[in-house]
């Protein structure tokens, strides 16, 4: 293994810290990382929200090796595989009724790109092209790519890159103080969804073309959509004639306890993007799932020519195609799509018994997700947090930190003894951290 490290610039990371004291993982099995020397490090994260399975499941191995050994590409522009067919026949099988179109991506920042620009096209299909505005939502995170980040609201991924993508508006995000320590779905707060009248009243529904938001916000900290919210939210749309699309990246494949956040909340969108999961983040993939009427729009036209121009080299690619299909024998064989909820009453428990840790101000949970937000250090926003993930670290844990916030997303095959031990070395951290 290479020691030197300084050719790698990575993501989303403090490299300077990074460089200065590596953390390296070099294997993965089940609930667990291990370090190049051997120590075991439990994933509190599911890899980065996506793992579902646990890793080193033995169907997506090999449904990867068998792959890779049959047919290694495929182009996907006027040609396709067997298994990009076969994977979309099951996906939308999982969907709710209506969302039965699938496109296929590489990453949630692509599948993002792409609904964005299947909304806009949709409205043009249809004859009012003058749809060209997106709405998104403060602190939402869409992915880093120009369109995501423009819906997107997280500032720090916004500020370096200029004016982004023009005729973008957002509404208010979700996170209502009243609600602190609320277990589960909040009480207060589905009026923020009003907001969206506001920007209908600003800039006329007839420019609207679509509204993106996360049904549980992730990256920024783990906010909840309160009780009404997402119901207030497609109606406003509905009134409007405003697509509504749904970030289920981190929400899609069981993360709440059902197979999405749409079926869990039983709030259907127009489109809704995935990705993580998809695979158990094994190979790279994105879809976005499509309501019927957006597909039908675009069948127009000579049949011979392209009806929608877009698309990626490695669109339902063998290789990831092939981990998706494993990945959904392997929910299956072991439902964990709906696990999430058989576990949610004990994860739900064991987070909010660090209320009274030091500095916790804010717990906030749904099915397998979790949110502890701490007060942050005054004049170093996010150090305090950082402290907490390098001391879990060095006890054999990995958690994750957005600002001030820990965030858990374990993979949905845990057991007890796992919460025991996450909360245990949580809760020991914010005690040296205090």
């Amino acid at each position: 293994m290479s020691k030197n490290l300084d050719a790698y610039w990575m993501p989303f990371t403090a490299n300077r810290q990074f460089k200065q004291a590596p953390r390296l993982i070099s294997r993965a099995d089940g609930m667990h990382f291990w370090t190049p020397d051997n120590r075991q490090v439990l994933d509190s994260i599911a890899g980065l929200w996506c793992v579902n399975a646990g890793h080193a499941r033995p169907k997506i191995v090999e449904a990867i090796r068998q792959q890779a050994s049959e047919m290694d590409f495929a182009p996907p522009f006027n040609m396709g595989h067997p298994k990009q067919f076969e994977l979309a026949e099951r996906l939308v099988k999982l969907t709710p009724p209506g969302l039965d179109k699938v496109f296929y991506a590489n990453s949630g920042s692509e599948a993002v790109e792409t609904a964005l620009k299947m909304a806009l096209a949709y409205h043009r299909a249809r004859g009012e092209g003058q749809r060209t505005r997106l709405i998104g939502r403060e602190r939402g995170y869409h992915g880093v790519n120009f369109g995501g980040i423009s819906v997107g609201g997280m500032v720090a991924n916004r500020k370096m890159f200029g004016t982004l993508l023009a005729g973008v508006d957002h509404i208010r995000h979700t996170h209502d103080p009243r609600n602190a320590f609320s277990k589960g779905q909040p009480e207060h707060g589905a009026e923020l969804a009003d907001d969206l009248e506001r920007l209908v009243a600003l800039h006329d529904a007839s420019t609207i073309a679509a509204v993106i938001v996360e049904p549980v916000a992730g990256s920024t900290g783990v906010l909840l959509p309160p009780k009404g919210y997402l119901e207030r939210l497609r109606s406003i749309c509905d009134k409007h004639g405003i697509l509504l699309i749904f970030d289920e990246v981190i929400t899609g494949f069981g993360r709440l306890g059902s197979p999405f956040a749409a079926t869990h909340f039983n709030v259907t969108p127009d489109l809704m993007t995935v990705a993580k999961g998809l695979t158990n983040g094994s190979v790279p993939m994105g879809a976005v799932f499509a309501h019927q009427k957006i597909y039908d729009a675009f069948m127009n036209g000579p049949e011979h020519m392209i009806e929608f121009f877009h698309g990626y080299t490695y669109s339902g690619h063998p290789l990831a195609c092939a981990a998706a299909l494993g990945t959904l024998d392997t929910y299956a064989d072991d439902g964990l799509l709906t696990r999430g909820s058989k576990m949610a009453a004990t994860f739900e428990n064991a987070v909010h018994s660090l209320k009274d840790m030091p500095n916790v101000v804010d717990i906030r949970n749904m099915g397998l997700v979790g949110g502890i937000e701490l007060a942050p250090i005054p004049g170093e926003p996010g150090k305090r947090a950082f402290s907490v993930f390098l001391d879990c670290w060095e006890k054999g844990l990995l958690i994750r930190t957005t600002g001030d916030t820990i965030a858990l997303s374990p993979p949905l095959i845990i057991e007890n003894k796992h919460i025991d031990q996450i909360i245990g070395t949580v809760s020991d951290a914010l005690k040296r951290a205090a």
